[in-house]
């Protein structure tokens, strides 16, 4: 049996699902710029593809970071450019916006503290789901897990690093506009 978190841990749990949850808002309500501020300026965001590969080859089912393809390999600025691109209103993957629901269940804390992350982060583990329905007839799910680096500056979280690993490695929707 695992071992009885401490109320400070599990405080701190909540303090992050409440900020997960919170960012999961700002993403379906379209507050895109609120959600960029919860970035660093040296964020990372990353989403590698999957390959389909034997069970014993399983280390190179992910292409990896910055030398092979992903559906994203973008830094802060990157994110600002496409929320900027959106909000022309005459983006033609996004006018008008697509409705969009994003579920952040399965939390867990995975390193605070550690060698792994530096001072005042945290690693952080969930699971997704994204749904998103556009015009009369485009229905899309994206699910998966996130791994994410979260950094305290002055007193808030904000995210460093967001890994994203879809259960997909062929997406079916037209094109890939939202958020993770």
């Amino acid at each position: 049996m695992a071992d009885l978190l401490s109320n400070e841990e599990l405080l701190l749990r909540l303090e992050i699902e409440d900020f997960l949850y919170m960012e999961a808002d700002l993403l379906d309500e379209h507050r895109y710029e609120e959600w960029l501020d919860l970035f660093t300026e040296d964020a990372r965001y990353h989403a590698p593809m999957k390959r389909n590969v034997s069970s014993k080859e399983m280390d190179k089912e992910l292409t990896r970071e910055s030398i092979e393809m992903s559906w994203f390999d973008e830094g802060k600025d990157t994110l600002e450019k496409r929320v900027a691109q959106i909000r022309t209103g005459v983006h033609w993957a996004e006018e008008p916006l697509s409705r969009v629901t994003h579920f952040v269940s399965n939390v867990r804390l995975l390193d605070s503290g550690s060698d792994k992350v530096g001072a005042g982060e945290i690693r952080v583990k969930s699971r997704f789901l994204v749904h998103r329905n556009r015009l009369e007839d485009e229905d899309n799910t994206w699910i998966g897990n996130r791994i994410d680096t979260l950094r305290r500056v002055d007193g808030q979280w904000k995210i460093a690093r967001r890994e994203i690993y879809l259960d997909q490695n062929v997406l079916l929707s037209k094109n890939l506009t939202n958020f993770f």
